[in-house]
């Protein structure tokens, strides 16, 4: 019998796919069903012929996918409650659909059959925890069963504000997130209540609202009030940037001073952070999957007590690695 931890994805898009593709050689997890709205061939078309691995070498055998002999079963659901996932011997099951974001709605996971949820992006509301690996892993508990493991920018945001908070007390913070555009934009001018997000995303930089300073202030409630985020979607595939302007309480000497800050965080944390010396733009970061590729050279002191610094990240496939380490860190409570 398999030692390995059982998982049900629900939800194969990007992150869904990149979620079964970590899971793939690993010695920890074992993905046992699939759902998803889409056609197993065409799925398994997207898996193959991705950016950054392609011909992966998944296949399909009995309306399962199948790698090195080991089949993972596919089966069609539209949302929570679909699928029975104890008839598969299912622990957690990934919602990484991005679309049903409630407890109430969730919570149909566990109902059927699920010991345990997470879901791979912020909710709408309270769940029972959301942990961000490096940041709040101490506030996880054994009774959790509905989990965010948060966002690609809020993991990389709450890092940041924690490497800089330890430096020195931070007095307030300004996050603009310049964010690669996302599959729910339109390629051209689409007609869409939210007029902004009506524009064609590979034409225009759009303003676009984010919640992960929101979120850093419910499970970090001393960053209340001194924080906050915004976004810029971009026409650029893969790799997003956070831009932050913070104010320190108290006054410091130069960059470097920051610099090191940060990179004593990275030695603490080396597969959340990477430290970046060289002249690297945002495809430089694609497959690093790093919560935060921390850029050096962007590091800029104003005045007595403000800096601009600038961090990378690849979201969504740096993403996949988060969720899975948020189900390691509950494992790791047996």
């Amino acid at each position: 019998m398999s030692d390995k931890i059982n998982i049900g994805i629900m939800g194969f898009g990007h992150i869904g796919r990149y979620l079964y593709e970590n899971t793939l050689n690993s010695n920890l997890f074992q993905v046992k069903v699939i759902s998803d709205i889409g056609d197993i061939n065409s799925l398994n078309y997207l898996l193959n012929n991705n950016l950054r691995n392609k011909k992966i070498g998944v296949g399909i055998e009995n309306n399962s996918f199948i790698y090195n002999g080991e089949k993972t079963k596919f089966v069609n659901g539209v949302s929570p409650g679909d699928v029975n996932w104890g008839d598969h011997d299912v622990e957690w099951v990934i919602d990484a659909t991005g679309k049903f974001l409630d407890r109430s709605v969730l919570s149909k996971h566990i109902q059927s059959g699920a010991s345990k949820v997470v879901l791979a992006s912020l909710p709408n509301n309270d769940l029972d925890n959301l942990i961000i690996p490096g940041l709040n892993e101490l506030n996880i508990k054994d009774s959790d069963q509905i989990i965010s493991a948060g966002s690609s920018t809020t993991n990389a945001f709450g890092l940041m504000l924690k490497a800089l908070n330890e430096f020195s007390e931070i007095e307030c913070c300004s996050l603009t997130t310049i964010h690669s555009y996302t599959s729910d934009q339109p390629l051209l001018d689409i007609a869409n209540n939210d007029l902004k997000r009506s524009r064609s995303a590979a034409k225009n930089i759009i303003p676009n609202f984010n919640f992960s300073s929101e979120w850093i202030e419910k499970i970090l409630p001393e960053y209340k009030n001194k924080i906050f985020s915004t976004a810029l979607n971009v026409p650029v595939q893969f790799g997003s940037l956070l831009d932050m302007t913070t104010v320190f309480k108290n006054n410091f000497e130069d960059e470097e001073q920051i610099n090191l800050a940060i990179d004593k965080l990275a030695l603490k944390f080396p597969d959340f952070i990477r430290i970046i010396s060289d002249p690297i733009v945002s495809s430089d970061v694609i497959g690093m999957k790093e919560s935060v590729v921390f850029d050096r050279l962007g590091t800029l002191k104003v005045g007595n007590n403000m800096v601009k610094t600038l961090a990378w990240y690849d979201n969504g496939y740096n993403h996949a690695s988060r969720v899975l380490d948020v189900i390691s860190l509950y494992e790791g409570l047996k």
